[in-house]
Order: structure tokens, then sequence, then C-alpha cells
């Protein structure tokens, strides 16, 4: 989840620009959170001073908080034009979403925000047209590199721009902010075309049915399936929202050129299962996924047989280790084979391994490395990497760390608010504001509504109501869990003095803590419980 503000002038006359805008997806841990997004207080405060919004490219971790930040900024973003039709594509699905104004820039163009002039270097990853930014300012050139990898035979797009790094490095680069995804592999990662090569043998051995999963929006690897399953005489079935969505603006922008069309989905069934390829989404175990309907035989016009090959062309995001074993199993149960990339080369990293991040130091030869872009192991791993290289000075940051670079040593100067917001159906807020926090325990314990009515005289006006969701319905016994939680509620109210129950407050508390009490003797869980008194 990415998102970086660089500044220029004095604290009370700094001029700030952010770099990327992107979101994370939440875990189990945030049950009904739709996408978690930055906390951007500290530039909200700021936004008299901010120039601009700079997008590298247009992974959701670099640019999905746009359509839900945007109103709170409302200045001009900059991208290229595959970023800019993905975002296009995502605001007209989206109701309401606001109409962001956008400049357009290519790799190799210079273009100024505020007192920054802006080169967009190109580089190699795992989607179209990603750069990297030289910004430059009176105190001298940063490089962000974004996200960026050496590949020297790539599916789309040229090669990662070495001149222009080393000619950026004569010039003098003041510092590097560095990817650190794979900082801890050593060697240079195999190239897309090489993979393009493994998914055909693939498909070449297969019998039946190929369904290849991916991150949609890695057109290379798109192509690639497409091209190998032209190359061994099958046809492709597109399944997913989000990998038509992608299809439709590569295509606009001649990424697609020279393919053969997909094949509709209603004519999948005439087709033989030896001369079928389905790129489907679901890569990462999403419930709601093609892949995950598939497995679970859910899909209307498309199924998978005995004897089929399912090929997952991805990498395993942290925390989806479960649900993605759970999709494969299912598979399995099938009769349906499973191809990862420990099995075939049918997938490569977009990040840098320690040989190209050392290239890249060789090139640009900064004065400072700042690791960015990676879990703490990342980042340390990173930076003795580039001590180790030669690079004078290594600065160490983790999130809400303001890092001056100049004037003097690379040095930390202050701390300013940081953390997560999250996005639930059309809410943003803090896990409080949205509701998640009590939402976790009720996941856990369940919920009570007990509603006491007593009567003018301040006794039981008969049995309290109960119910009871998220509870277990008999103690270990066989016991009712309601009944034991109602008696507790009788008896909690008994043991007031009348004259005490007048405190409608203090009953209803007490009742509360009967029924918690009750519930864990019980069940050895206290439920979250809501209590109305009334007289």
């Amino acid at each position: 989840m990415n998102f970086a503000l660089y500044g220029y002038g004095p604290r009370q006359k700094r001029t700030w620009i952010i770099v990327d805008c992107g979101v994370t997806f939440p875990g189990p841990d945030l049950p009904g959170v739709d996408l978690v997004l930055p906390d951007i207080r500290f530039i909200e405060g700021e936004v008299e001073n901010l120039a601009g919004i700079v997008i590298t490219h247009a992974h959701e971790d670099h640019y999905g908080a746009l359509l839900d930040l945007w109103p709170r900024l409302k200045v001009d973003v900059y991208m290229t034009p595959f970023t800019a039709g993905l975002l296009e594509a995502k605001r007209a699905g989206e109701q309401n979403a606001p109409d962001i104004p956008v400049t357009i820039f290519k790799a190799g163009e210079t273009f100024t925000v505020g007192p920054f002039s802006i080169e967009a270097v190109e580089v190699t990853h795992s989607i179209p047209e990603p750069v990297s930014l030289a910004i430059t300012s009176p105190a001298g050139t940063v490089i962000h590199t974004g996200d960026w990898k050496l590949d020297p035979a790539p599916a789309l797009g040229p090669k990662t721009d070495e001149a222009r790094f080393r000619a950026l490095g004569k010039a003098g680069v003041l510092a590097l902010i560095c990817d650190s995804t794979n900082a801890m592999r050593e060697g240079e990662s195999p190239s897309e075309e090489a993979v393009g090569e493994g998914i055909r043998e693939v498909i070449e051995k297969a019998s039946g049915r190929v369904a290849v999963t991916t991150f949609s929006s890695n057109v290379g690897r798109i192509r690639s399936v497409a091209e190998a399953a032209r190359d061994t005489g099958r046809q492709v079935l597109v399944l997913g929202r989000s990998l038509q969505r992608v299809i439709e603006v590569a295509d606009e922008l001649g990424y697609l050129e020279g393919l053969p069309p997909f094949l509709p989905e209603e004519d999948f069934g005439y087709i033989p299962r030896e001369n079928a390829v389905i790129l489907c989404t679901g890569s990462q175990g999403e419930p709601r996924a093609a892949l995950a309907k598939l497995a679970r035989d859910e899909m209307r016009n498309v199924a998978l047989s005995p004897g089929d090959t399912v090929v997952f062309s991805s990498r395993t995001i942290p925390g989806n280790e479960k649900a993605i074993l759970a999709i494969k199993n299912q598979l399995i149960e099938q009769g349906v084979k499973v191809i990862e990339d420990k099995d075939a080369l049918v997938h490569v990293s977009g990040h840098p391994r320690r040989s190209e991040l050392k290239q890249m130091y060789d090139w640009v030869k900064p004065r400072i490395l700042v690791p960015v872009h990676g879990e703490a192991a990342h980042l340390v791993a990173h930076g003795a990497l580039g001590a180790m290289s030669g690079i004078p000075e290594v600065a160490q940051v983790r999130n809400g760390d303001m890092l001056r670079l100049a004037p003097g040593a690379a040095e930390i100067i202050d701390q300013v608010p940081f953390g997560r917001i999250f996005k639930e159906g059309k809410i943003i807020g803090t896990d409080e504001e949205v509701g998640v926090r009590e939402r976790r325990k009720l996941s856990f314990a369940g919920h009570v509504a007990v509603n006491v009515v007593l009567d003018d005289r301040y006794d039981l006006a008969g049995d309290p109501d109960l119910v009871a969701l998220g509870v277990a319905e008999v103690d270990a016994r066989g016991e009712p869990l309601e009944e034991i939680m109602l008696e507790a509620t009788v008896g909690a109210v008994s043991s007031i003095p009348r004259q005490r129950r007048k405190d409608l407050d203090l009953v209803a508390e007490s009742v509360r803590r009967a029924v918690r009490a009750a519930a864990n003797d019980a069940w050895g869980k206290k439920p979250i419980v809501t209590v109305f008194v009334t007289q």
C-alpha cells in the first residue's frame, strides 16, 4: 500500500507532491471491510501546499485508493495512458465516482509539479507502462524507482532504460528510493519470455482443458498465455470482470495486437476439451473470483473435468495461503492437475533481486539509499546490501518517518500521523468509525440482546426477552444457553434492592455483567451483551 510524500522548502513554506496512492486488501481479521486505505490526515492538513499526485503504474497497491482519497485532496493527477485507461474503466464501474483531472505523460517525458521537475524513466515490471521518477529540485535529484526489474526479454514494452539511469548517475543523484521486495533473493529474475515458453510447454503437454490464473493487470502474461494457446491450436476464454476490464484497455492501446479474438463464454461448450484454454481471475484464492467458482463447479457455461490442468501463474501474497490451498485441494479432489511455479517456470516476479539491485546502484551511484516497498526483513536486507556495495549513506525509514535528504546528512527529523483507514460499502473511516473493532468481537463470541421491563413497583413485569446470535445453543451438559442467560438476568434484577432499581442504567449494567458471566461459566466465552431496560 504505497503512499509517499516528497516536500521541498522550509517547514513554514514547504510544497509537497504525492507519489502513488495505493490500497491493500483485508484479511480475516477485518470482517466486512472491502478495502484498506492509507490514513492521509497529515497531508490533508497541508493540502493548500500540495502541488499534485504522480502515479508510477496501475497496480492496485500504487493507484487503487485514488477514487476514494482524491476528493479529500482535489489536486491534479499525473499518470501514463494505460494507468489513465484503467482508472477511467474503474470509475465507470463505481457509482458517484469522482471525475479526477488527469494529465497524461509518457516514459521519457519531463514535466513540472510545483518546485519539482519530474522525469519519467522507462522500467520493466509486470504491467504496461511502469516508470521510475527522477525528481529534481534545487536540493538535487532523487530517483523513486517504483516497482521495477531488469528483464532482457520482456513480453511487452522496452527494457529498463539503462542509458538514462547511467546519465542521471553521471549528473549526480542525491538519493535512490528503491523497491526492496526481492532484496533477500540472490541472482537475477528470469525473463518474461522464458515464462511464456514455460506456459507453452505446459499447454502442449496437457491432454484436456488448461486454466491459467494470474494477476489481472499482468498484460504481458495475458499475451503470453494467448500466444501459447494460439501456437498450440487452442482458443482462449476469459473469465473474470477485472481481467476483462484490463484486456479492454490493453486492446485499445494496442498491447494485444495480432492475437486471435477471445472465445465468447456461450461458445465454450462447443469446442473440444483439448482445444480450450481458460484465462481466469482468482490467483489469490478470492472466494468470488472465477477460479473459486470453477473449483466449486458453480459456473453456468464452464466447468472443469478430471484430467484438466490448472496453472497458477502468480505468486502467493502473504496472508492468502490458506484460501489458495483450499482451492487447490478442491481442484485436486475433482481430478484436476495443479501446476505452480515450483513445478514449472510459469511465473516470475516483477521486482529486482540482489544482482539487479547492485546493477542499479552502479548505474545511478546515489549518495543515499532509502529502502522502501517491503517488510522489515526486506528493508534491512536491502540496506545491508547497499552499504556493502559502497553507498555512502543508508537511511532506514518506517511508516510516518519524515526523512530530510538535504542539506546535510540524511536524518529522520519528524514523525507524522499515519495508519490505516477502511472502506466498507459507501463508508470510509477508522476501525471504530466503520464498526470493525466491535465486529471482530462479534465474530469471536456473538451477541446477546436482553430486554427487561419493570412495573411501577420496579419488579419484573413478566419474563425478560433474550435473543442470542452467534452463541452456542447448549452447554457441555446439554442445558440451553439462552435459558442459563435468562436465569442470570432474573437473578441480577432480583439481587438489586427495589429502591436502587429506579436507576435503570444500574439495572442494565448488572444484567449485562451477569449474562456475560453466566455465558462464560457455561460456554467459556463472553459474548457482547446489549441490555434494554424500561419501566
